[in-house]
């Protein structure tokens, strides 16, 4: 079938070509070949490239397909379009070299060159189209990247971390679609591939399988949202500030600048605690005032202070509230709240409270009292005898007095 194709058209040119039996004529139409296809490879073909680029672009910039041009126009890279340009470049100069080699009687070569060629055509065509799903697979993450972005910030309720969710879960699906394309143009059997996959993840999964909660885990918390980067939580028995979130674990950075590596499958087992979700953090300190003082006056006074703090806010109003009798003291229970909570703010606040309540106590003389013992010393006369069996002491007179008096 092949000969039955070549062999007619070798004949053809051989036939055509007769009359070039000198040298010279040979090299003159050569020559011509030569500067025809470089011509049309060097200049023609750029200049129609780009004026049909202009035309499409003139003819569709303002239609339904307007933001398809332009999407392709602006992430189909400039070395793309160069090697385009390159390989209808190097056809044209391959053809020219055919035809040269047919003006010189090399119908030989040019046959076994044609064979070639149409026995590579499958392969060819295989190794276009991964190069149209590679191109087409990147053109289509970067759309769908901007396309995210763009959404992202036309809503207000996604946040940053939701928008890098969003962006690897597409991401991940359209890769799978271009790898099972490529597996459909090279002719891959999938059924085979499925089953090994299958056995695989099985062994995988026994052998992995705190890996594998840790991923289920990541992403369950990547949908729940129960705290994102730069929240400070408490889980379980750490606490600190969200510094990353993988799929396999979430990292804390301390107060004591320790980052704390906890793996997912742990925090979706654990108590966590969002000190920064809502925006306001609640804070109490206990103070205690002298029994003589008026509780109702100290509180008024230590009120007072609390509200002239600068990182106190005013809603919900700070509260003071007598809560129990101390030792030596009345015991008052200061609340106060503050927004955007961190830890920085929280001690501030809490520093900056004490200072302002006890330069106020110390104002109108309200004593915070401290728990203290007072010894006395008490004689006896050398005429008393002491009853070992009511603690009484008793003098010589018959007289008894407490021992405890």
């Amino acid at each position: 079938m092949l000969a039955q194709l070549t062999m007619p058209t070798i004949a053809d040119l051989r036939t055509t070509l007769e009359g070039f039996v000198t040298t010279e004529t040979r090299i003159a139409v050569s020559v011509g070949l030569l500067l025809a296809g470089l011509v049309v490879s060097l200049v023609v073909l750029p200049f129609l490239l780009r004026r049909t680029e202009r035309t499409i672009s003139a003819r569709f910039a303002t239609g339904r397909f307007g933001g398809v041009t332009s999407a392709v126009s602006d992430y189909v890279p400039k070395t793309v379009g160069d090697l385009v340009l390159r390989t209808v470049q190097l056809a044209i100069l391959g053809v020219t070299a055919v035809a040269v080699l047919v003006v010189w009687g090399l119908t030989g070569l040019v046959r076994n060159v044609a064979a070639w060629t149409l026995l590579s055509a499958p392969v060819l065509g295989k190794l276009g189209g991964t190069a149209g799903v590679v191109l087409g697979t990147y053109v289509g993450l970067q759309i769908l990247k901007d396309s995210i972005a763009r959404f992202s910030n036309d809503v207000r309720w996604m946040t940053q971390h939701q928008q890098e969710i969003l962006l690897r879960m597409t991401q991940l699906v359209v890769l799978s679609f271009a790898a099972l394309v490529l597996l459909g143009v090279w002719n891959v059997n999938l059924d085979a591939l499925f089953v090994g996959a299958g056995f695989l993840g099985i062994v995988v999964g026994l052998a992995a399988r705190q890996t594998l909660g840790s991923i289920i885990a990541g992403f369950l918390l990547m949908f729940s949202r129960p705290f994102t980067i730069g929240d400070w939580v408490t889980i379980g028995d750490h606490e600190g500030v969200v510094t990353d979130i993988t799929i396999v674990h979430t990292r804390l950075e301390n107060f004591d600048g320790e980052s704390v590596v906890i793996p997912n499958d742990r925090v979706s087992d654990s108590a966590v605690t969002n000190r920064t979700q809502r925006g306001g953090l609640r804070l109490s300190l206990d103070v205690g005032i002298d029994y003589e003082a008026d509780p109702e006056h100290a509180s008024e006074v230590a009120l007072t202070a609390i509200k002239s703090v600068d990182l106190v806010v005013d809603g919900p109003p700070p509260q003071v509230l007598p809560k129990a009798f101390g030792d030596s003291a009345i015991v008052l229970e200061l609340r106060f709240w503050i927004d955007n909570p961190s830890p920085p703010r929280k001690w501030q606040a809490i520093s900056g409270v004490v200072q302002a309540v006890k330069r106020a106590f110390d104002e109108e003389g309200i004593e915070i009292p401290f728990p203290q013992r007072t010894l006395s010393d008490r004689t006896v006369t050398s005429d008393a005898t002491v009853d070992g069996t009511n603690g009484m002491v008793a003098s010589r007179d018959g007289t008894g007095t407490d021992d405890g008096a």
